[in-house]
């Protein structure tokens, strides 16, 4: 009964499961950029410090949590729904191994901002422009994986 809930709502699924990817994603890029020019533009304990700190928070709380989870629940209802993926193939596995690097680095970037909220960061600029090449080749290879199905 609930796989055949879940066939007949397919189409809607797909389309919420894409919009909160989009969402997160949006927040996976403009995140470590927050923190780049935070690191090289913002002197520590300043009225602008302050202001980063805000906009990073919301952006992680507001958008990028509720994005992520949502992103999770409406990929797992894809999962369930029948006839969706085929388990004999291998890029349901590179697809979801790609999927918990995407999470994995939403939090490292969520304990990032609590390094900046203690006055803790040790990172440079640098550091976080080469961190933020990460969703993008998640991306690519999620991409990749869902829609060319190459293995």
């Amino acid at each position: 009964m609930v796989l055949d809930f879940l066939s007949g709502v397919y189409p809607w699924t797909k389309a919420l499961h894409l919009i909160s990817v989009i969402a997160w994603m949006a927040g996976l890029f403009y995140l470590p950029r927050l923190f780049v020019y935070h690191v090289e533009r913002v002197d520590t304990a300043s009225d602008t410090d302050a202001l980063f700190q805000v906009m990073e928070a919301k952006l992680l709380r507001l958008i990028m949590n509720p994005a992520m989870i949502a992103a999770w629940l409406f990929g797992l209802a894809l999962i369930a729904t029948p006839g969706v993926i085929d388990w004999g193939a291998v890029w349901p596995y590179t697809k979801f191994a790609s999927v918990l690097g995407m999470t994995w680095f939403h939090h490292w970037l969520g304990l990032r901002r609590k390094d900046f909220l203690s006055g803790a960061n040790t990172r440079s600029g640098r550091d976080y422009r080469l961190m933020n090449e990460v969703p993008t080749v998640l991306m690519v290879i999620i991409v990749i994986s869902v829609i060319v199905k190459p293995f």
